[in-house]
């Protein structure tokens, strides 16, 4: 199975799952999750989990709005719930979800690790640096509400997180996985699914944006040059380059060369250790970036990390023909986990039921 660093775009629902359908959510996550890491092993169960495309389908199978963005809140909170009671048998962890509960993931991670007898730091700066990428690295319009993660006692690890974007009304969502993951700054989007490619996005971590990472971590040891600028792109009237996303009331002069002095006086060796740094966010990348631009002939990509991709392909033929044979083997997949399942014969009737009418 391939894997997937990936997003995904949804449209926003809004509501709850009732308690009924979350119960069974609950139970029937758990027994998919099960027969996974028996059949083969916790890695196995991140892999999928980290593909987008499983990842809806896994939603869809447990009975969530097919396309709406609650999918990844409810799908992630019942795998949460789910887990919790199995991790002697399953040895997986779920920590973090939405908003309030994205924010405790470090402590939860934390407690969890002291369970498992395991080092708990890595996998805190692993949850810490995927999200300042999704909410500053990568400024989509998307801003990241849900974050979870998921590990296993072996240190593997996968991130499910999701933004919003309020214009347009539609959430996406990041995805992350550990294994063969060669840099948190460089192209860590592998496989990236959506239905909408963004016009002007700024892409610090894309493949040609490194001249530019690198131009902004030399930029910290040239304050006085860096000054200059930001007291030019201040000053009353100023004229930016078109496709460059920064305006005026991006800039606060006195706090940007606030949080530009910290970033200095701690020397950061490269771009990924200046990210992580608190009080480096979105508006300090945007103006470190055109900096980078101007000063150094060193612009970043806006290319949208997002571009099209299908399970199985197309009815048309785009973006490629459908393979029968992957097609019937994921059918077979499937309809061998559902007669698995330790649920009524009512409910799993209902789902061989549905995999009949593919």
């Amino acid at each position: 199975m391939s894997v997937s660093r990936a997003v995904a775009d949804s449209p926003l629902h809004y509501g709850r799952a009732p308690k009924w359908l979350f119960e069974r959510m609950v139970k029937l996550s758990r027994e998919v999750t099960r027969i996974i890491v028996e059949e083969y092993s916790p890695r196995e169960f991140l892999q999928r989990i980290s593909d987008p495309l499983w990842f809806q389908a896994l939603g869809s199978f447990v009975g969530f709005d097919w396309h709406s963005s609650g999918l990844t809140t409810t799908l992630c909170g019942a795998l949460k719930e789910a887990l919790e009671p199995c991790f002697n048998d399953l040895r997986l962890f779920v920590c973090g979800g939405k908003g309030a509960a994205s924010r405790k993931t470090p402590d939860e991670i934390r407690t969890a690790c002291e369970r498992a007898g395991m080092n708990a730091e890595n996998l805190v700066y692993a949850s810490r640096i995927t999200a300042k990428v999704d909410s500053a690295a990568v400024q989509d319009g998307y801003q990241i509400y849900h974050h979870s993660f998921i590990f296993t006692d072996a240190g593997d690890w996968a991130v499910i997180q999701q933004g919003m974007n309020e214009n347009t009304r539609y959430a996406r969502r990041y995805h992350w996985l550990s294994l063969g993951l060669n840099s948190f700054v460089c192209e860590p989007h592998k496989a990236i699914i959506s239905d909408r490619i963004g016009d002007s996005v700024l892409n610090l971590v894309a493949k040609e944006s490194e001249k530019c990472r690198n131009s902004i971590v030399k930029l910290l040891d040239e304050k006085s040059e860096l000054k200059r600028f930001i007291d030019s792109v201040t000053t009353k009237r100023i004229v930016l380059p078109s496709h460059h996303e920064i305006r005026l009331k991006d800039f606060d002069s006195n706090r940007l060369m606030k949080s530009l002095s910290f970033a200095s006086e701690m020397k950061p060796a490269d771009f990924e250790s200046l990210l992580v740094l608190k009080g480096v966010g979105a508006k300090t990348l945007r103006a470190l970036s055109l900096a980078a631009e101007l000063i150094y002939s060193s612009p970043p990509s806006f290319r949208d990390p997002a571009r099209f991709a299908f399970a199985h392909g197309g009815k048309d033929g785009h973006p490629y023909p459908v393979n029968k044979a992957t097609y019937d083997e994921t059918i077979q997949f499937l309809r061998g986990v559902a007669r698995k399942m330790k649920v009524s014969p009512t409910e799993k009737e209902n789902v061989l039921r549905r995999l009949a009418r593919l």
